[in-house]
């Protein structure tokens, strides 16, 4: 048998939410106009993952 040597997983996680959140800034500061629908959008998504309770 040959010699093997153990691999070591790594495991990469991250919030959703500050990822959005710097998304949504950048579009906000690029376009103003689009605040009222990044804010829609965010208060709806909030929303459903609240009410399905999805696991994000």
């Amino acid at each position: 048998m040959e010699n093997f040597t153990p691999l070591t997983a790594v495991t990469l996680s991250f919030s959703l939410g500050p990822v959005v959140a710097l998304i949504a800034g950048l579009l906000i500061l690029m376009m103003p106009r689009l605040l009222n629908y990044i804010v829609a959008l965010y208060l709806i998504v909030t929303g459903l993952v609240q009410l399905l309770h999805v696991p994000w």
